[in-house]
């Protein structure tokens, strides 16, 4: 058995590598402790998600390198991520972490600036005269 496990996680333009490893529960992103990490308690909550779902908090340390984005891609990332990493651990998690929608891959994007337009939609200001 592998003593670490790997997984990827993407939201809007973040990317999280995720590792899981066996130990207290102790989360690391980016060499720092969580809750250095991230200010808003939600933010803190989101990531945990797969761990309290699963009821598994105390047994994994997750080790984290995320980019890009703001801190709310970046959680929902590492959450994408750590749900990923958690089947390796065991397949067996698969139904709960589905069921609970951390499997799925949330799409929405930046859409692009569109020529003649100001921004994606935002059209010029219109006056008849």
């Amino acid at each position: 058995m592998a003593d670490k496990f790997y997984g990827t996680g993407r939201r809007k333009s973040s990317i999280a590598r995720v590792y899981v490893a066996p130990g207290t529960g102790k989360i690391t992103i980016n060499k720092r402790d969580i809750d250095d990490y991230f200010g808003l308690e939600t933010l803190k909550v989101v990531v945990r998600q797969p761990l309290n779902a699963l009821e598994i908090a105390e047994k994994y340390d997750v080790t984290v390198s995320v980019h890009g984005g703001g801190t709310t891609g970046q959680a929902g990332a590492i959450r994408h991520g750590l749900s990923r990493a958690l089947l390796h651990v065991d397949p067996e998690f698969r139904p709960v972490l589905k069921k609970a929608g951390f499997r799925t891959r949330d799409p929405r994007m930046k859409e692009r600036k569109k020529y003649g337009l100001k921004a994606a939609r935002r059209a010029p200001q219109f006056s008849k005269r």
